[in-house]
């Protein structure tokens, strides 16, 4: 196992309050709104609950906004890299004003370019750091990356991720991660009973190859053609975008809307709209997207990638189908249309289920982290380091 003192996170809940604990200014080191995605939610959802109990966050982009004569430069793959990289790093000095340094990570290229430096200037700074990985494609980035990623995570002080699962592929590479999930704010969403149930279906992730959104489409042409009153609406962008309108086109589908990447504040009202979430992703990790969905009352047919089984229960608030199988999925979504009793009960019970991803059910684990961390022995030993240097 990776040398980290991995501070216990068996706490659940919050049951002492907010106020009653000691106060953090935490630098809050992931992308910004601007990058539409997972990360960049719980960034900001992290944020909204620390300032909400009394912390300090403090925003550390990765993605710094470019100065207007340079932004042109976005379109130029290494020439955005390099002056990202330029604009990031000195950023990363307002991590002198934190107790605590909480570094979002993602995979491969996007490990070495924002989380490793982050991790460095935390260390060299004297402030503990956590690095909280959310990618459900660690088992390949770890199996390529084996000898990056054990320099980079011996130097967080702690390591978090979203989910059992991606724990479990933490341990198979001999590091040790921590427990505590994703955040849905479910005040956001209303929710309801669809009565009746329509065949409106909503796809919100992104366009990229491992979310198997071709899938989801070729499903719904196999019930378009039972159901012709079916839709079936593509929330997202990435590189797959044109190829996946072109292959709605291609199997003369109508009833298809792709709406792109929409902002996090225009999502409730999407999912208001629809009725039955499908998603037929082959790489997972515990996709907000699916919180959402049972946050707003929807049943959920899904590939049991990454954390989904748990956290729809093993088919209890959703059901689960193969992956890269179409006519499972479109069976499974006509199975729900033509019971809607149980797509109720999906419902219900997912509603009930998406309280344990709700701020204050993790913000205790959080701050008893935060608490952790700014006690070991690390920091001390850092200042030391700085203070000799």
């Amino acid at each position: 196992m990776s040398g980290i003192r991995q501070p216990d996170l068996a706490r659940s809940d919050d049951s002492t309050g907010a106020g009653r604990r000691r106060r953090h200014v935490v630098a809050v080191v992931a992308p910004s709104s601007a990058i539409v995605g997972g990360q960049a939610a719980q960034a900001r959802a992290l944020e909204a609950g620390l300032r909400g109990d009394g912390h300090e966050a403090i925003a550390v982009p990765i993605d710094p906004r470019f100065p207007r004569g340079l932004r042109w430069l976005r379109r130029l793959p290494y020439a955005r890299t390099l002056v990202n990289e330029a604009l990031y790093l000195p950023r990363l000095l307002a991590c002198r004003h934190a107790d605590v340094v909480h570094v979002f990570s993602a995979s491969y290229w996007s490990f070495v370019l924002a989380p490793a430096p982050a991790l460095l200037v935390a260390r060299l700074l004297g402030r503990p750091a956590i690095l909280h990985y959310h990618s459900g494609e660690a088992e390949d980035h770890f199996s390529r990356w084996r000898l990056t990623v054990a320099r980079v995570i011996r130097l967080a002080d702690a390591v978090v991720v979203p989910s059992e699962y991606l724990a479990t592929v933490f341990g198979r590479f001999g590091f040790r991660a921590g427990t505590i999930r994703n955040v849905v704010d479910t005040s956001r969403f209303r929710y309801r009973r669809r009565a009746p149930l329509r065949a409106r279906l909503l796809s919100a992730r992104s366009l990229e190859p491992h979310y198997g959104v071709d899938n989801t489409i070729r499903a719904f042409a196999r019930l378009r053609a039972r159901r012709p009153e079916a839709t079936l609406t593509i929330a997202g962008d990435g590189s797959q975008a044109s190829r996946l309108r072109a292959l709605a086109g291609g199997l003369g589908l109508t009833g298809v809307r792709f709406v792109g990447a929409l902002a996090p504040e225009r999502l409730p009202a999407l999912y208001d709209t629809c009725d039955i979430f499908v998603n037929s992703s082959t790489i997972d990790n515990q996709p907000v997207s699916v919180l959402e969905a049972l946050a707003a009352g929807l049943p959920v047919v899904s590939t049991p990638a990454g954390d989904i089984p748990a956290m729809v229960a093993h088919g209890a608030a959703g059901t689960l189908v193969p992956a890269d199988d179409p006519e499972a999925l479109a069976d499974a979504v006509g199975g729900l249309l033509d019971d809607p009793a149980r797509a109720g009960r999906m419902a219900e019970r997912g509603r009930r289920l998406v309280a344990d991803y709700t701020w204050p059910a993790v913000r205790g684990r959080w701050t008893d982290l935060y608490d952790a961390v700014r006690a070991t022995p690390t920091r001390s030993a850092a200042l030391s380091r700085t203070a000799r240097g």
